[in-house]
């Protein structure tokens, strides 16, 4: 492809100068494009990547904050003078009336105090459920140890009931279908993400006494998730119009969410593509990248959710929508490609002008030499008015172009006197050579045939002789015998038939060998009456096989042949016809014009079977002489001699045949016979003699 390409460039100067104008535009500009396109994408990409990280690590402190200050309400309030005279000796009721008051005056979801094995002793909540070992919490653990702790914990769904079955209400989360999230036979989420916290209860002399325990539930924790994108994406911060989102998960699960599922309705309970979670929750990085959101696609930062025991238990997610940005990239990069193709196009048009005068006389001089190969020696360049270089190569490009014009002339006179003395002797050189051949072709042919029929004529003269003895003898046998030759009557029979054979193949064996001296004298023939007294001789062979015949004439003319060799074809074809349908059958003889166009040139005449048909390997060798398909009867010469018969007059005999349907015989014959140039054809001697064609 590139080498077809550049055929044209090396064969034109124009294309050359155009290609040395154009490439910088062609190839430079699509290069820088793609240059601008690529770097652009880049930097686009990096620009959103870098926001995305600043983004999350807002979140990550702002959250990071929340926990701290959980923390420090819980530790303000496990150290307070009350709590010290409330607990472990006070009044149980004042115990939790002030664990009520705090509750509602802190950010916490439940508060509750454990004595020192574990167990709680007072609720905010009221009633006081026994709930399992609070010391594998490790916040607690530590807190027993006199270390005051928060983190993020995954309650179960009895433990949370246990604590307060509002929790247990707030924790179940319906699971909704996402596409591309990994398959979950659940159909809701009954567990709890908790901002798990706990702080020391020391008495009077500083000894550890108890244990504080709190935590703030994230499921459907919609304040946090909002203060957070408040915080993050304040108004003003993303432009074009994006909108910016935060997540808590549970899990792959959106347990509290600012994403709308709907106009109205948050997407709780959908769930974080397989990619993502695999991404975060399985290897426990941090994705800052592109992701499909719920139904959009969002620029997005996730950051795994560690538990105490070192477990990712869910993620922070914070994003901002991708969409308007994307579009003002791409109008961005529109404008910039538009610009590129508009300054590239009038840099081309004041590049071609400039060009244009440079080429246009190369131009002028190859339209002189393409109108010169043309046969116009008259075509010139002109005058160009021009004084540079290229007007005077054009100027001394005329002055070569006349003396060639002279010399040609000169050229043309004597090569048209070469031509007139070399035709006149090819001329007499080609009479004679066709003469030469002419004698040549037919004296080979001739002798060949001569050969042959020679050889045919006695053999036939050896096989005739005794052939007559056996006749003779049997006429005679048969007059001694009398009455007594009864018994081998039929045996004479078959005798008499057998020498007849003999004799018929004798004769077939001069006619193939001698044709010439076999013809007739040639006629205007009725094929209508031919084919009736062809059925009359052959009506015997018909009724033996019971065939039907079918007689249809639609030829309009007579035709030129000899009568008594075209009834010999026709019985042929049709005694062949009648020994392929065995069994019986219908033979159709049939007669039509022969065109040429719309012209009437002869008649062509059809001879069909309902028989076996014919192989196609034997279809193309049945004009063969001696090919046979009836062994052990036949000689295999009667469609050949049919064949060289019809040609002696111009025409010819096709066949068609599908086996097991049957088999069509057509014979050509003109009205005006074409005779071949033969030894064998009428006349071919009294021709050759007195030079006719």
């Amino acid at each position: 492809m590139f080498k077809r390409w550049l055929v044209p460039l090396r064969r034109s100067v124009r294309a050359q100068l155009l290609a040395l104008v154009l490439a910088p535009l062609l190839i430079g500009v699509p290069i820088l494009l793609a240059l601008v396109w690529t770097w652009g994408n880049e930097a686009y990409q990096r620009l959103l990547i870098s926001k995305i990280r600043a983004d999350l690590v807002i979140a990550h402190e702002y959250f990071d904050r929340v926990k701290d200050g959980i923390g420090q309400e819980l530790r303000g309030v496990a150290g307070s003078h009350r709590l010290a005279l409330a607990y472990p000796d006070g009044d149980p009721v004042a115990l939790q009336q002030l664990l009520k008051q705090t509750l509602q005056s802190t950010r916490v979801d439940f508060l509750q105090v454990l004595d020192m094995t574990g167990q709680p002793v007072a609720s905010a909540r009221g009633q006081v459920r026994a709930l399992p070992d609070r010391e594998r919490w490790p916040v607690v653990a530590e807190a027993m140890k006199g270390t005051p702790g928060t983190g993020i914990e995954l309650f179960g769904p009895n433990e949370l009931a246990a604590i307060d079955p509002a929790l247990a209400v707030r924790a179940h989360t319906r699971l909704v279908s996402t596409p591309a999230a990994r398959p979950d036979d659940r159909t809701s989420e009954e567990r709890g993400l908790m901002i798990h916290s706990a702080a020391p209860i020391r008495n009077l002399a500083g000894e550890v006494i108890g244990v504080l325990e709190g935590g703030v539930l994230l499921n459907g924790n919609l304040d946090m998730v909002d203060n957070i994108n408040a915080i993050v994406y304040r108004e003003g911060s993303l432009p074009l119009g994006s909108q910016g989102t935060a997540t808590l998960f549970l899990g792959d699960t959106r347990v509290a969410t600012n994403v709308k599922l709907f106009e109205n309705q948050r997407a709780l309970g959908t769930r974080v593509s397989e990619v993502v979670y695999d991404y975060v929750i399985g290897q426990g990085k941090i994705w800052h990248d592109t992701a499909f959101v719920v139904n959009d696609f969002y620029v997005s930062g996730y950051e795994p959710f560690v538990d105490g025991s070192g477990n990712k238990v869910g993620m922070l997610y914070v994003g901002f929508l991708e969409a308007p940005l994307r579009a003002a990239k791409q109008t961005a990069m529109g404008v910039l490609f538009g610009l590129f193709v508009i300054i590239s196009l009038l840099g081309a048009v004041v590049s071609l002008r400039w060009a244009r005068a440079i080429f246009r006389p190369v131009e002028q001089m190859n339209r002189v030499i393409h109108e010169v190969e043309q046969g116009h020696s008259a075509a010139r360049v002109g005058d160009l008015k021009r004084e540079d270089e290229l007007g005077r190569v054009a100027h001394e490009f005329d002055h070569l172009l006349d003396s060639l014009a002279t010399k040609r002339e000169q050229l043309q006179q004597w090569a048209d006197e070469l031509d007139r003395k070399v035709a006149e002797r090819t001329a007499e050189l080609a009479d004679a050579n066709e003469t030469l051949r002419r004698a040549q072709q037919q004296l080979v042919v001739s002798e060949k045939l001569a050969a042959v029929g020679e050889l045919t004529a006695g053999v036939a003269h050896e096989i005739n002789n005794p052939v007559a003895v056996i006749q003779g003898n049997l006429d005679v046998l048969a007059d001694i015998l009398g009455p007594q030759a009864d018994p081998v009557r039929e045996e004479i029979r078959l005798i008499h038939q057998q020498v007849d054979r003999i004799r018929q193949i004798v004769t077939k064996l001069l006619q193939f060998a001698r044709p010439g001296e076999f013809a007739g004298y040639t006629e205007q023939v009725d094929v209508p009456s031919v084919i009736a007294d062809c059925l009359v001789l052959s009506r015997h062979t018909l009724d033996k096989r019971q065939v039907k015949v079918e007689v249809v004439h639609a030829a309009t003319r007579k035709v030129e042949i000899n009568r008594s060799e075209l009834q010999q074809v026709l019985i042929n074809l049709i005694v062949n016809a009648v020994q392929a349908m065995a069994e019986g059958g219908r033979l159709t003889l049939s007669s039509e014009d022969w065109l040429d166009g719309e012209r009437v040139i002869g008649v062509r005449i059809g001879v069909k079977d309902t028989g076996a048909g014919i192989e196609d390997a034997d279809l193309n060798r049945i004009f063969d002489a001696f090919f046979t398909t009836k062994q052990g009867s036949g000689t295999g010469l009667g469609l050949s001699i049919s064949q060289t018969l019809v040609q002696r007059y111009g025409g010819r005999i096709t066949a068609d045949s599908t086996p097991g349907e049957g088999t069509i015989f057509h014979v050509w014959l003109l009205c005006d016979a074409v005779y071949e140039e033969g030894p064998s054809a009428p006349g071919f001697k009294a021709r050759w003699r007195f030079g006719s064609n």
